[in-house]
């Protein structure tokens, strides 16, 4: 079990919570997961790490209710325990290019930065954070991205706050030589769609990116082989190779297609529900 420390939120589906966690937050490093199930015969869902303070053994996660179990989540409060949360999970994050790194969040993905461009930062990186949705009431953490960063972006599609445009435009400026200038690697976390767009930006770019596969996991410690991804023409595991691999190489075609795979389902699930209160530790 981990008891929740701290319950926030940061939009009207999205919350943040800081658990007590020991011995995940000791091993913990940028770019891994947990795996949480929150009632006795409920799923394993996988979340990623925003951040840890192995000091206080304490683990920082971000959840977006969209589905029954991260609804079943958005019960607890303050005190309450979560039933089971493993990890770290998947590879750890390395960057071996220096220089100027972006990355690139979208949505409730950019919680997953907060720990890596910190990282680079006290590393000797110059390091932007391009944090971009659909308004700006979306936009999440923006006082603690920019007090790890060199330089917050906020994008947002309406214009809100920020660019206004798709964080894959920002980032053509960026490119093209404006503000803090070209990357020298980028990292993309978020929605399907924008790390494909993100990839395409850099393309032909000779600028080193990486992504998050993450929207693929089901199960998150490969029995199930439903985050089954090929890079570089060889079958890939997100939950146990990744969850980031090289842009580049990844069929995205296969990708998308696969993230949609269980979209029926969920559906389901969360009608079954919709009509009811959610009752943790019942059907």
């Amino acid at each position: 079990m981990a008891e929740i420390l701290e319950k926030r939120p940061l939009t009207p589906i999205t919350r943040l919570y800081r658990v007590d966690a020991p011995l995940v937050a000791k091993s913990a490093q940028p770019g891994q997961f947990v795996i949480v199930r929150v009632r006795d015969g409920g799923e394993r869902i996988p979340l990623t790490i925003a951040d840890y303070d192995r000091d206080a053994g304490t683990l920082t996660i971000v959840v977006q209710e969209v589905g029954t179990t991260t609804r079943y989540l958005g019960q607890l409060d303050v005190g309450d325990d979560i039933l089971d949360l493993v990890g770290p999970l998947g590879m750890p994050l390395e960057i071996p290019v220096k220089g100027h790194i972006v990355g690139i969040g979208g949505g409730f993905g950019a919680a997953a930065l907060l720990c890596l461009m910190r990282e680079l930062r006290q590393r000797g990186d110059t390091t932007t954070i391009i944090n971009g949705a659909r308004e700006k009431d979306l936009l999440i953490l923006n006082d603690e991205l920019a007090g790890v960063c060199d330089n917050l972006e906020l994008c947002t599609d309406d214009g809100s706050a920020g660019f206004h445009g798709l964080v894959t435009e920002r980032l053509a400026q960026l490119i093209d030589g404006d503000g803090p200038g070209r990357p020298d690697m980028v990292i993309a976390i978020g929605p399907m769609l924008m790390i494909r767009a993100v990839t395409e930006t850099t393309r032909g770019k000779d600028i080193p990116t990486l992504v998050s596969l993450d929207p693929l996991m089901i199960d998150g410690t490969g029995m199930c082989g439903g985050c089954r991804v090929t890079v570089d023409n060889e079958v890939k595991f997100a939950c146990v190779d990744g969850p980031f691999f090289d842009a580049h190489q990844v069929d995205f075609e296969e990708a998308v297609r696969r993230n949609k795979m269980y979209v029926r389902q969920e559906g389901e699930s969360k009608n079954r529900t919709a009509c009811r209160k959610l009752v943790v530790g019942q059907d």
